[in-house]
């Protein structure tokens, strides 16, 4: 059951057992979720995990089996960056470029 607390501006806010995660965003992307999230009184995190419980209760991913995804090969300066996190709670940005 997910439990709402009304806010001071009178959008409401997810209550849960929550953890930090650091995630690469799209920037263009994240900002316009933020916008869309705030028209329905909620935040970037509150709407992300709202996102994340519909996955779960439905067991699906809301995306296209014919989606073309982009793999990172080892010549790729991103594959750098996917290796280095992989496994690993966070790394911030001065731990990465100090590798």
């Amino acid at each position: 059951m997910l439990k709402y607390l009304q806010t001071t501006n009178g959008g409401h806010r997810m209550t849960a057992d929550k953890i930090r995660s650091n995630v690469y965003l799209d920037r263009h992307l994240k900002e316009e979720a933020k916008r869309l999230f705030k028209e329905y009184g909620m935040s970037f995190s509150d709407g992300i995990n709202l996102l994340l419980r519909q996955i779960v209760a439905r067991k699906e991913v809301p995306i296209p089996k014919d989606l073309e995804i982009e793999t990172v090969l080892p010549d790729d300066p991103d594959y750098r960056i996917v290796e280095k996190t992989r496994g690993e709670e966070t790394v911030s940005l001065d731990e990465f470029l100090k590798a």
